[in-house]
C-alpha cells in the first residue's frame, strides 16, 4: 500500500454558531472556487423553479416552495459545481493517462469540472478517448445482449435520478429480464426501508413539514443536520422559538444542535445573535441507540406502573393500544425481562440519563422523532428502528397530527427512487402491474444489493455494471475488493456529471457518459421538460432546469437511459425513445402502475406538487394483522465488536464513517470541516481525551488504523492526525471514503444488508 500525500491544515475549535456570517462567507468561496460566471450568481435566487429555489441537492422538504431565499450553504456548493465553468474535455483525456489520476485526490478530481463528451477507454493508451453516442449505446447493447444470463449485469442508481428517469430505468432492466438494482439506498436508509414496513406498514415518513408546526417534543436520532440537511436547521428554529423541546441524541456533539444564526432572518444576521437548538444531549456509544430507546421504553412502563397504583393518568395510550396495535403484552413481557445492567452498559448512558429523557418523552403530546444514518449502519439497524416504531406506538405519536416517525433521507430523490421501483426485493403487485401495463413478464426472484452486487462481480457472476449517478467505487465498502470486483468485469459504465474514482476503476471496456444536471435546461423536441422527485416528507414536485447545458454532447439521464434500451432491446414491445421525447407520457405509465400517482401530470403542476400520504398517516396498518405491530429484539451481547473486544480488550475502539460539512455523500468540495474545527485536512480521527490517555497518545500525533474482522484480510489506513473531540470513550470518528477501506463487506446489519459503517471495531498504531 502506498503512503498519502501528506496533508497540511490545522485543528481550531469552532466556537460560533452554525450557517450565520460563516455560511455566506463560504458562499462566496465556493462560487469562486468553481469559477461560476457572475452573471450566474441569480441561480440562488432562481432554480429550477418559476419564481423561487428548489434546492436539488438534499431531500429536506421545502417550508416555502416558491422562496427566493430557500437556500443553504450545502444547496450552493450543489448548485455551484453543476454551474462551474471548469471542462473536462477529450484534451484532458489525452494528456491523462487513468493511472496517473487514480494518484489524485476525490477533492482533486471533483476540481477538474464538468464532463463535456462521452468517452470510452482504451487499454493500449490507458487513456480515455471520445465516443460517438451512437457508438457507446451500440457497445452497451453489444455486452448486454452477449449475456448468457441478464442477472450477470447489475443496474446501480443514486439519489439523483428523477422519478422519471429511475422509472424509465427499472423498466428497462426488468424487461431485460433481471431485478439487480444495487442501489443508494442500500448503503444508507434499508433499515428504515425494511423495518418500518414490519411495525407501521410503511417504509416512510408520517410526518408533513406542517407538523413540525404543532409538534412540542422532537427527538433527533444519529443525525447532523447543520451538515447532512441545513435547511432543517430553519424548521428547527422555528420550534425552539415558540418553546418546543428538542433533544439531540448523537455520539458527536454537533455544533449546529447547539446553536444556529439563520441567514434568512436579518435581525439574527445583523445582530450577531443566534438562537439555541438542542436542550438536552445524550451520547450514546456506538451501537448503542437500540438499548438507550430499549431503556427509554422499559422506563416508560415502570413510569405508567407506578401511574395505575396511584390512579393518575396513564403514560401509555391505552386507547390507541387496544385499537391499532398487536404484540403489545408479549413486547412489555420482554421490556420487564431486560437487565438494566445490559441496557446501560451496552447504551453508554446512564440510567440516570435515561430516565431524564423519558420524562421528556412522557411530558410530550405530540413527539416527532427524526433519525438518520446514526441509526442505520449497525448491526442491529433494523432492531433499533423496530424498537422507535415500539416506543412511538407506546404513547400514540403516529397517525395525528404534530406527531410521528420521520426518517431524514439524504440525496434529494433516493426515496422517490425507491417509490417508482429502483428495489431489489420488489413486491409482487408491483410486478404484476408492470405485466399488465407493458404486456412482459417481469423478473420475480431477488435481484442483488450493493454488498451482493460487488460479491457477485468478486466471484465473476456479475460481468457488466451499469451506474445511474453516483460514485459507486467510493461510496462502498471494503475499498480494495470494491475495486477488485468492478475490474473484473467486462463492462463498466457511468452516467455522471463530473469526473469521479469510479471512472478509474474499471472493466475491460468502459463508458463515461456525461449527463445534464438538475439545474440545466432539459430540451426533447424543443420542448423543456420538468422532472419529479419525492422528499422526506412524501411530498412530489416538479422543477425544471433553467441554465444552459454545460456542453452541447450532454444527454439527459432520461434520454440515455432510453437510448440504452432500444439499443439492447429494441422497441418492438416498448417505444423508448418515444417515451423520452416527453416525460409527461413516463409520468402517464406512472399513474398506471402505482396508486397514489392518480392524475400525475395534472397534480404535480401544482405549485408545491402532491402528497403520497403513507396509509399510516390515517391509522391505516398495511401489515399481516392489519394493525401495528409491536416487535421484540432482545439486546445481542455477542456481536463482532463483543467478540473483538474479549480478544483485543481495551485496545479495541469502534469507528463510525462520517463525512465533513465540505462535503455531499463521496462529493468533496473543500477540505475544511469547520463546525468540528478541521481545516485543510481530511486525514483525522476524532477520539475522546480519556482515550488518548489510556493508549498513550497525543493530540496532534499520526496513527494508522487497522480494522478487526473475522476473515483474515488486513484492511488498513495510514497516516491519520488525532484530534481530541467530544465523542464517548471506546469510540472514533472518521472521514469517508477515506475510511471505506477499513468496513469489511460482510459486516451488513441484519435484515436490511447496509454496511455497518458507524460501527466499525479498529486498533489504532503510531504510524511510522
Amino acid at each position: 500500500m502506498s503512503s498519502p500525500a501528506p496533508e497540511k491544515g490545522k485543528i481550531a475549535p469552532y466556537t460560533h454558531p452554525a450557517a450565520g456570517w460563516g455560511a455566506l462567507k463560504y458562499v462566496a468561496i465556493n462560487l469562486i472556487k468553481e469559477k461560476v460566471a457572475a452573471g450566474k450568481y441569480t441561480l440562488l435566487f432562481k432554480q429550477n423553479q418559476a419564481d423561487g429555489f428548489d434546492c436539488p441537492g438534499c431531500a429536506w422538504p421545502d417550508r416555502e416552495h416558491a422562496s427566493t431565499f430557500e437556500f443553504c450553504e450545502n444547496g450552493v456548493k450543489a448548485v455551484a459545481a453543476e454551474a462551474t465553468s471548469k471542462r473536462v474535455t477529450p484534451e484532458f483525456f489525452a494528456a491523462h493517462t487513468v493511472t496517473s489520476l487514480m494518484e489524485q485526490t476525490d477533492f482533486e478530481l471533483e476540481q477538474h469540472g464538468r464532463l463535456t463528451h462521452p468517452m470510452v477507454y482504451d487499454a493500449k493508451s490507458d487513456k480515455y478517448r471520445q465516443i460517438e453516442w451512437s457508438e457507446a449505446f451500440a457497445m452497451i447493447g453489444r455486452h448486454l445482449k452477449a449475456l448468457d444470463n441478464p442477472n450477470r449485469a447489475a443496474f446501480y442508481t443514486s439519489g439523483r435520478a428523477s422519478n422519471e428517469a429511475a422509472f424509465l430505468y427499472q423498466l428497462f432492466v426488468r424487461a431485460y429480464g433481471t431485478n439487480n438494482f444495487p442501489d443508494c439506498s442500500n448503503m444508507c436508509h434499508e433499515a428504515t426501508s425494511r423495518g418500518l414496513p414490519t411495525t407501521i406498514g410503511v417504509g416512510k415518513a408520517t410526518v408533513l413539514l406542517d407538523d413540525f408546526e404543532h409538534a412540542d417534543t422532537i427527538l433527533i436520532f444519529g443525525h447532523n443536520a447543520a451538515t447532512n440537511h441545513p435547511r432543517m436547521l430553519g424548521e428547527l428554529r422555528e420550534c425552539a422559538r415558540r418553546g418546543a423541546r428538542i433533544v439531540s441524541i448523537n455520539p458527536l456533539r454537533e455544533r449546529g444542535m447547539e446553536r444556529f444564526t439563520s441567514p434568512q432572518h436579518p435581525v439574527e444576521m445583523l445582530t450577531g445573535s443566534s438562537t439555541k437548538i438542542a436542550s438536552m444531549f445524550l451520547q450514546p456509544k456506538l451501537g448503542g441507540d437500540f438499548a438507550l430507546i430499549k431503556g427509554m421504553a422499559k422506563r416508560l412502563v415502570e413510569m405508567d406502573d407506578v401511574a395505575v397504583l396511584h390512579g393518575h393518568t396513564r403514560l401509555i395510550d391505552v386507547d390507541f393500544v387496544r385499537e391499532h396495535t398487536d404484540g403489545y403484552e408479549a413486547f412489555v413481557e420482554d421490556l420487564r425481562a431486560e437487565s438494566w445492567a445490559d441496557i446501560v452498559a451496552e447504551s453508554g448512558i446512564s440510567y440516570e440519563d435515561i430516565d431524564a429523557l423519558t420524562q421528556v418523552y412522557a411530558k410530550g403530546e405530540r413527539v416527532i422523532a427524526c433519525w438518520g444514518m446514526g441509526l442505520t449502519q449497525h448491526k442491529n439497524s433494523v432492531p433499533t428502528i423496530q424498537i422507535l416504531s415500539n416506543l412511538m406506538m407506546m404513547r400514540g405519536n403516529i397517525g395525528r397530527p404534530g406527531a410521528g416517525l420521520l426518517p431524514v433521507r439524504g440525496h434529494s430523490n433516493v426515496q422517490g427512487n425507491r417509490t417508482v421501483g429502483i428495489e431489489e426485493r420488489p413486491e409482487q403487485a408491483f410486478l404484476d402491474r408492470l405485466k399488465e401495463v407493458f404486456g412482459f413478464e417481469p423478473p420475480r426472484g431477488h435481484g442483488y444489493d450493493v454488498v451482493k452486487t460487488i460479491g457477485a462481480m468478486l466471484e465473476g457472476e456479475v460481468r457488466v455494471f451499469v451506474g445511474l449517478g453516483g460514485n459507486f467505487a467510493a461510496a462502498t465498502p471494503d475499498t480494495q475488493r470494491t475495486f477488485e470486483a468492478l475490474r473484473q468485469c467486462d463492462l463498466t459504465v457511468n452516467i455522471a456529471t463530473k469526473l469521479n474514482r469510479s471512472h478509474l476503476v474499471h472493466g475491460k471496456d468502459s463508458l463515461i457518459l456525461p449527463t445534464i444536471g438538475r439545474t440545466e435546461i432539459d430540451m426533447q423536441h424543443g420542448v423543456a421538460q420538468g422532472v419529479t422527485v419525492e422528499d422526506s416528507v412524501c411530498m412530489v414536485h416538479v422543477s425544471f432546469g433553467m441554465n444552459a447545458p454545460a456542453s452541447p454532447h450532454l444527454r439527459s439521464e432520461t434520454a440515455i437511459v432510453a437510448h440504452m434500451a432500444e439499443a439492447t432491446l429494441g422497441s418492438g414491445k416498448i417505444d423508448w425513445l418515444w417515451y423520452a421525447q416527453d416525460y409527461a407520457r413516463i409520468r402517464d405509465v406512472i399513474e398506471k402502475v402505482l396508486d397514489g400517482f392518480e392524475n400525475y401530470n395534472e397534480r404535480v403542476a401544482i405549485p408545491g406538487g402532491f402528497h403520497l400520504t403513507p396509509a399510516a398517516n390515517h391509522r391505516v396498518w398495511h401489515t399481516p394483522s392489519g394493525k401495528a405491530e409491536f416487535k421484540i429484539n432482545r439486546i445481542d451481547k455477542d456481536t463482532p465488536i463483543h467478540r473483538a473486544r474479549l480478544a483485543y480488550g481495551d485496545d479495541l475502539l469502534v469507528m463510525m464513517t462520517t463525512r465533513s460539512h465540505d462535503q455531499y455523500n463521496t462529493t468533496i468540495y473543500g477540505l475544511d470541516d469547520r463546525y468540528r474545527g478541521v481545516f485543510g485536512l481530511r486525514r483525522v480521527v476524532f477520539i475522546n481525551a480519556a482515550d488518548l490517555a489510556r493508549l498513550g497518545f497525543k493530540a496532534g500525533q499520526k496513527v494508522d488504523i487497522t480494522s478487526v474482522w473475522e476473515d483474515g484480510i488486513r484492511r488498513r489506513v495510514e497516516d491519520f492526525e488525532l484530534v481530541e473531540y467530544d465523542i464517548p470513550a471506546g469510540c472514533v470518528g472518521a472521514y469517508y471514503p477515506e475510511t471505506n477501506p477499513l468496513v469489511p463487506l460482510e459486516s451488513t446489519g441484519d435484515g436490511c444488508g447496509t454496511p455497518t459503517s458507524k460501527s466499525v471495531p479498529v486498533l489504532l498504531h503510531l504510524s511510522k
